[in-house]
């Protein structure tokens, strides 16, 4: 059944990108829009249908490996849409009248705020890991300090919500809380002294340090606890570099988040080889499990799909008119309680993904639950039961037998 779905899904973006190229773009610009939201609203029931319905995976094997396919495609062809929506939009918007622009830009809202949920899942899927990692090392999450290496628009976006979460814990100014967080890009950390020279959406990340040009530098410097790895550079995290981790952190939590494999900044047995099995490991890509010392590891996955289905859902039986941070926050710390210390001891920071389904109603609810204390939902009255009702709203792929 799910394999169906994958198939469908590859089907789909196939047959958008051809009418896209060849079609579409030659409709009036409010039908285009149309179309647009459309497809995507498409693409987020077949995706969520996937995600909702590997109950029987264990989250390592071909369905896995399956998704990596399908998001790849679903990056190209956002990227197509990107192109074609500029194309389209810079030039016929303003010939509409107000009316038909403000459906419009409606229109294209719905197709953006997509892309946007599964890009923000991962950076929820990773807070939900480093929440669930201090189970494992110890502290709180304003007592640890975070390296990441790549600071385009993943490696920013997980930074601010780490610090959206430590100003939640601490009531400290969400500037101050940046301050924990430290980000190396192509020409080396990103230090108050480039401040003129970075792109906009960096300068948050510009703190008072020596400028250092190489992660291993930076990592003597900083003394980070915790390393991320967003860069999309294949064995970027050496033998050197986690090593260096491991010489002055007893647990060091190393997450490898760049797809595909190949891109992986280190592998499952790279982090626990050269920490002596010491490391705290979760990784973008899946990974085998792991013998060390006689011991097996089975590595996480900080998969976005434990996240956006509920996410999603949760919006949905609120009917929340929009999407609040606090909201993201309350999914990370739903996932990160659902991992318990059978997972740890295994080695793994995530809860397994054959418990999607309920993972998914307790995430739904506790982002509806915001949205009503928030004052953002519209469905009222409110759900007694909010676990009960998200799974009441579930598809189950349950259909009759025929002779």
């Amino acid at each position: 059944m799910v394999s169906a779905f994958w198939g469908l899904e590859i089907w789909v973006v196939r047959e958008w990108e051809f009418l896209l190229a060849n079609f579409l773009c030659t409709l009036p610009l409010e039908e285009f829009a149309r179309q647009l939201a459309c497809l995507l609203q498409l693409m987020l029931v077949l995706t969520m249908s996937n995600c909702l319905t590997t109950s029987s995976t264990s989250g390592f094997g071909k369905d896995v490996l399956l998704e990596r396919s399908i998001m790849s495609s679903w990056k190209s062809s956002w990227m197509l849409l990107n192109k074609y929506m500029v194309k389209k939009f810079s030039s016929s918007l303003k010939t509409l009248p107000i009316t038909m622009r403000l459906i419009c830009l409606r229109n294209i809202a719905r197709a953006i705020l997509f892309s946007m949920m599964i890009s923000r899942g991962t950076a929820s899927v990773v807070l939900a890991g480093l929440l669930s990692s201090l189970k494992v090392v110890g502290g709180t999450l304003a007592e640890h300090t975070y390296l990441f290496l790549g600071a385009g628009e993943a490696g920013t976006g997980i930074a601010e919500l780490i610090a959206l979460e430590i100003s939640k814990q601490t009531n400290a100014p969400i500037e101050e809380c940046r301050k924990k967080v430290f980000l190396v890009d192509s020409k080396g950390l990103i230090v108050s002294s480039r401040k003129n020279s970075l792109q906009p959406f960096k300068t948050s990340w510009a703190h008072e340090r020596e400028p250092v040009t190489t992660l291993l530098d930076a990592i003597k410097s900083i003394r980070p606890t915790v390393l991320i790895g967003t860069s999309g550079v294949g064995r970027a995290f050496t033998k050197e570099v986690i090593e260096a981790m491991a010489s002055f952190n007893e647990r060091p939590v190393i997450f490898s988040l760049s797809n595909p494999t190949s891109h992986s900044e280190c592998t499952a047995e790279e982090a626990y080889k050269w920490t002596q099995g010491r490391a705290v490991f979760a990784s973008g890509s899946p990974f085998d499990p792991v013998e060390y010392d006689g011991k097996i590891r089975v590595p996480g996955q900080a998969n976005n799909a434990y996240i956006f289905p509920g996410f999603g859902l949760g919006v949905v039986i609120s009917g929340a008119i929009r999407v609040h941070e606090d909201m993201l926050l309350a999914a990370s710390e739903t996932l990160a309680a659902q991992a318990t210390q059978e997972n740890f001891d295994k080695g793994s920071i995530f809860p397994p993904f054959t418990n999607i389904r309920k993972i998914s109603a307790l995430i739904a609810a506790s982002v509806a639950a915001k949205a009503y204390e928030l004052g953002l939902a519209t469905r009222l009255p409110r759900p007694r039961d909010l676990e009960k009702y998200a799974e009441s709203c579930m598809y189950t792929p349950v259909y009759r037998s025929y002779r």
